[in-house]
């Protein structure tokens, strides 16, 4: 059965199904959206910012701390590759690499610390569209990514709010940045930013 990402039967799902093996034992798409929305998000108010290095190691270490409740995978990078409508996510052979090339250069960029604000938020967008690209796991990619970017942002001094972004203006910023068009991204953490 093909699922949303395109991958066909995919090994993370229950066969025949549509539903990611959980540890629930959730079977209906539906009640497992809920409850991994919940119980990210109780996961979430636990998670205390930590300073810099961030790496991959650490955006596993968020992942796993917001999802291991629900999935035994939770915090390993994926096994398959996967895509989204017409966006091909990195080849999971090579998520390892390109993910420590981004990391690297963040870290020689000192994680953006003392930026201007409008430099600052130029930076956040193509680190954040270049590292959704990667996404390095199965599911929960971008809750761990934004969790991992609020981190990067306090990190700088600001207070991070995201309650005033539509789904929809998030959504089609990460398309644009797919293609390397960071303009929308970038107005969108200009609100972000407190």
């Amino acid at each position: 059965m093909v699922d949303k990402y395109g991958t066909g039967q995919d090994p993370y799902k229950y066969e025949k199904s549509d539903v990611l093996k959980n540890n629930l034992g959730i079977t209906d798409e539906v009640e497992l959206f809920e409850a991994e929305r919940k119980l990210s998000e109780i996961s979430a108010m636990d998670i205390e910012f930590q300073e810099p290095p961030y790496d991959l190691s650490y955006w596993c270490l968020l992942h796993k701390k917001l999802f291991s409740d629900i999935y035994c995978w939770a915090g390993e990078i994926r096994t398959i590759d996967i895509s989204k409508g017409d966006t091909r996510f990195c080849n999971c052979n090579r998520i390892e690499a390109e993910a420590t090339k981004l990391f690297d250069n963040l870290a020689k960029e000192n994680f953006l610390i003392g930026l201007p604000r409008k430099e600052l938020t130029k930076k956040l967008a193509e680190y954040y569209c270049d590292m959704n690209v990667i996404h390095p796991f199965r599911d929960g990619n971008g809750r761990s990514q934004r969790l991992l970017f609020e981190h990067l942002i306090i990190n700088c001094g600001y207070e991070v709010t995201f309650k005033n972004i539509k789904i929809n203006d998030w959504l089609d910023a990460n398309i644009e940045g797919y293609h390397c068009l960071y303009g929308k991204m970038q107005k969108l953490f200009d609100i972000v930013l407190g």
